[in-house]
């Protein structure tokens, strides 16, 4: 049952994106397109996940038995970097269609700060290996529903009439806001 609360508070009550405000930057930025929220959901729900294991390992078995633990956010940042960077090295010699398919999304996850808060949220929230690895792929699920879910209205936007002065950007931050907001409307579920 724990999981299960996990999961559903992960995707829908707390979402990384609409409730917590993390990984706006590509939230915007990548969602012009189904196709490319697409790629950029793959991209990064296969980071988040892998980040989630590797710094739950660092924080549990390096950071708190050497009580450094005040070097987290440093040590995160420089493990989902190298991740990032890894894997980019990897896809390309052993899957180059796929090296081009999320080419340009693997340098955007880098930055991209959900990464970093879902790997200290995980830790800060004494969830063992398990929960943390649920909790890394819960995120980043709902970061992609909510990302889809964007691109799919920002493309039906751009069939609309929209008033000139509320075109592009002003639009879309409405609309990010109304997302929001009936994402909040999950609140008290879990």
């Amino acid at each position: 049952m724990d999981y299960l609360i996990i999961v559903i508070s992960a995707i829908f009550v707390n979402n990384i994106v609409l409730n917590r405000f993390l990984g706006i930057c590509p939230f915007i930025g990548v969602s012009s397109k189904v196709e490319t929220a697409l790629g950029m959901t793959g991209a990064v729900a296969f980071v988040m996940t892998l980040a989630t294991i590797i710094t739950y390992l660092l924080q549990t078995y390096i950071l708190e038995p050497f009580g450094i633990t005040f070097m987290q956010t440093i040590t995160f940042i420089l493990i989902i970097a190298s991740l990032v960077q890894l894997v980019e090295i990897i896809l390309k010699k052993v899957s180059p269609p796929m090296y081009q398919a999320l080419g340009i999304f693997l340098p955007l996850i880098t930055t991209n700060c959900a990464i970093l808060g879902v790997a200290i949220l995980a830790v800060q929230s004494d969830y063992n290996l398990l929960e943390s690895v649920i909790f890394g792929i819960a995120n980043a699920i709902g970061f992609g529903l909510a990302l889809i879910l964007f691109a799919g209205i920002r493309e039906h936007l751009d069939l609309m009439d929209v008033p000139k002065p509320m075109q592009g950007v002003p639009i879309a931050f409405i609309v990010a806001g109304l997302l929001s907001l009936a994402f909040m409307g999950f609140s008290g579920i879990v």
